[in-house]
């Protein structure tokens, strides 16, 4: 019998809040943290709009001691305090001394931390300075940074490991980290997903012309998706962090529980039938949604809400008719469905990791999110209409909500999260 998984703490750092309450304040408000970035214009980006953390600096010295913030990148700055965060809301204490063995870490991101590649290593290493570089520069450039750096923080002795799945980052965390909690090889995970701002890795998106242009005087209008007029996603930065608990555990330490994870699934379509490094394959996608209703051992008319993956881009009406096509239920039956990308941008590796949260918290607290700048609808979305949430809807009966991402490598990973409604069998 497998062991059932609970979120039993949350730690955010988005472009619309700070914390959880402040998030959650942000989302029921329909606040957008999207703004104009002088940096970018100054680079001659098209797009010059992005959604960062604000004043991040004065929190962060709050969190840690100076000696725990020397050589950290944005990266690991963000995957820090919210991992802090997440694990103090779970009601767990740092070990001292001997590791926790039973408790890890999943915690990715979707591109590595060229920020520091560009502006120390590459210089240091063309001039001929390699050794001004210093011996730590290499902790802060590698794929594994900021699950090496929580596991530090923490005291954690169970798998530490970065995954890194494109924008399929963060969701896929959590599902890889239930599969170890239901196997009974860790007790809790850290799970998650980080992405640092910077031009450097921006740069590509905005040389392929899918990041918004058209909305430099208008920041907060900038990210639109399932509108037509849509141009792009904006980028974004920050953090989300779960704990993931076995339900005994949990239970035997009186722990506050969010919500259960009741499926998860992952996949790739192979690049094939459409499906190219940029492009997904309708039918994998569609396979990965309905992995997850299996694995969740619900049937699909079970789904109250739908948190997608919808970025603004060409995208997002095939993306509503695999979800309708996954789930047999055409406009008529269609479960509601939102995008907290239109208020804080795509951040990338860490977008389903915040996404994720954000769905925990309405099902703790019932209600859904608006999606903003969607007033006028993609007309192939038009007939799913009445479902899309553009104002903030307070559903105390909530109960399940789909989560997916699809990334970059035709890669997808999706979750069935439940409320909490106590240990009976689901």
């Amino acid at each position: 019998m497998r062991s059932r998984v609970v979120v039993t703490g949350m730690g955010v750092v988005s472009p619309n809040g700070y914390g959880l309450a402040a998030f959650g304040d942000a989302l029921r408000q329909g606040r957008s943290g999207i703004c104009y970035i002088p940096r970018l214009a100054e680079l001659n980006f098209a797009c010059r709009i992005g959604g960062i953390p604000e004043n991040f600096e004065a929190v962060l010295e709050t969190r840690l001691t100076k000696k725990q913030r020397l050589n950290l990148s944005a990266n690991m700055a963000y995957a820090s305090v919210a991992a802090l965060d997440a694990w103090h809301d779970a009601g767990l204490s740092i070990p001292e001394d001997e590791p926790d063995w039973d408790s890890g870490v999943v915690l990715g991101c979707g591109i590595s931390d060229t920020e520091t590649i560009a502006t120390t290593i590459v210089p240091a290493v063309t001039s001929g300075n390699v050794r001004r570089m210093g011996g730590r520069v290499v902790e802060q450039v590698m794929g594994s940074a900021t699950s090496a750096r929580v596991a530090g923080l923490l005291g954690l002795g169970n798998q530490v490991t970065s995954n890194s799945s494109a924008c399929s980052t963060g969701t896929e965390a959590i599902v890889e980290a239930t599969w170890k909690i239901r196997a009974g090889l860790a007790k809790r995970m850290v799970v998650g997903g980080s992405e640092a701002p910077s031009p450097f890795t921006w740069g590509g998106f905005d040389s392929m012309k899918v990041l918004s242009r058209k909305f430099n005087e208008e920041p907060e209008k900038g990210s639109r998706p399932m509108s037509a007029s849509a141009c792009g996603f904006v980028p974004g930065a920050g953090a989300g962090v779960l704990v993931l608990e076995n339900l005994e555990t949990a239970l035997e330490r009186n722990a506050r529980i969010y919500a259960e994870i009741i499926g998860g699934f992952v996949n790739c379509g192979g690049q094939r039938n459409g499906g190219t490094m940029t492009a997904p394959n309708h039918e994998g996608v569609r396979r990965c949604i309905r992995g997850a209703v299996a694995d969740a051992g619900i049937i699909p008319a079970m789904i109250d809400a739908v948190s997608g993956h919808l970025t603004a881009t060409f995208a997002d009406p095939h993306e509503i008719k695999n979800w309708s096509a996954a789930l047999e239920r055409g406009p008529d039956n269609f479960p509601y469905i939102n995008a907290a990308k239109s208020m804080i941008g795509h951040c990338l590796g860490a977008a389903g990791a915040i996404e994720s949260i954000a769905a925990v918290m309405e099902l703790h607290h019932g209600f859904l999110h608006p999606s903003i700048n969607c007033e006028d609808l993609h007309p192939e979305i038009v007939p799913f209409g009445p479902k899309v949430v553009r104002e903030c809807l307070e559903l105390p009966d909530l109960q399940i909500i789909a989560k997916a991402s699809f990334g970059f490598g035709d890669v997808n990973s999706s979750l069935i999260i439940q409320k909490w409604n106590g240990a009976v069998k689901k």
